[in-house]
């Protein structure tokens, strides 16, 4: 459980929509090595891989454990719930980001958004990628087109260098509805993680979902129904900070190895900086094409 700091969630705002569901107590994937282990697993999963991969990349066999017991879910329902509950902020998050992108992907990519599952789960998920465990992090898997999160990822935020806020959670969020953007385009599949480098088609699928995430911050607060209340410089800052703390080079750093460039999957902490800033300041999804497709409208 994180601290509540300020009102994000809008008071008096519909939060009416679909809801996340819950998943847990399923399999999972046993790591060793602590929190070097979790930071390798946070670099290749923490937005956007493939679960069942894992056991390769960490040279250790998926087993099945138990999983964290799953509780009951807490109610949704107002404001204050966003802004006092993680869960509820993932579920409210998903629903402003579904907001957004039905307007947006049509208008700008001619693209019909259908809405993704979003699952909040506790120790271990059974996933259409997988099992996964808490220790994967957040992230999407195109097979059954879900987001899983375990919400307590965002207290490891500061392991990385960025601090627990809000908008910094509502990045990730965000962030992994962009690989649900990105499959509804078809081509997630371009992201090759035996294929790294910084120059990558992996680099390049990461720097477009984040952009997508900051062009989500940049309507989040607008319009006839905003679930968010104006997104204030710090907050944009704390965002900013995630997106640097998950860069590559920062936890290569922060994990005790040197920096090398042709190992990366996600890019650089500048260079998702500036994925970021580019959807946040311009809104338009062409601002965000890493892929240079020239797909996109205006």
């Amino acid at each position: 459980m994180w601290h509540y700091l300020g009102m994000t969630f809008r008071s008096g705002a519909d939060f009416g929509g679909k809801e996340a569901r819950s998943g847990g107590g399923g399999g999972g994937i046993a790591i060793g090595g602590g929190v070097g282990s979790i930071v390798l697993v946070g670099l290749f999963l923490l937005l956007g891989g493939n679960p069942s991969d894992l056991g390769s990349i960490l040279g250790s066999e998926q087993t099945q454990s138990d999983g964290a017991a799953q509780g009951e879910s807490p109610e949704c329902e107002t404001a204050e719930d966003g802004n006092t509950k993680d869960e509820c902020l993932v579920e409210f998050t998903g629903r402003s980001v579904d907001n957004v992108w039905s307007k947006v992907l049509p208008e700008q990519a001619d693209i019909q958004y259908t809405e993704p599952e979003r699952v909040v789960f506790h120790g271990g998920v059974n996933t259409g990628c997988g099992a996964a465990s808490s220790s994967t992090g957040p992230f999407y898997c195109p097979r059954d087109e879900s987001a899983y999160f375990d919400t307590a990822f965002f207290d490891s935020l500061r392991n990385f260098g960025a601090e627990n806020a809000p908008l910094a959670r509502m990045y990730i969020v965000a962030h992994e509805f962009g690989h649900h953007i990105q499959n509804l385009e078809g081509t997630l599949g371009l992201s090759d993680y035996n294929d790294p480098g910084a120059d990558s088609n992996a680099v390049k699928i990461e720097l477009q979902a984040d952009c997508y995430a900051g062009l989500w911050a940049s309507y989040a607060d607008k319009g006839d129904n905003p679930l968010l209340e104006p997104i204030t410089k710090e907050q944009v800052s704390d965002a900013v900070a995630a997106a640097q703390a998950v860069g590559d080079d920062n936890i290569q750093r922060r994990s005790g190895g040197q920096v090398q460039p042709d190992s990366w999957t996600h890019g650089s902490s500048e260079q998702r900086e500036k994925a970021f800033l580019a959807g946040y300041n311009s809104g338009k999804m062409s601002q965000c094409d890493t892929l240079e497709r020239g797909a996109y409208r205006g």
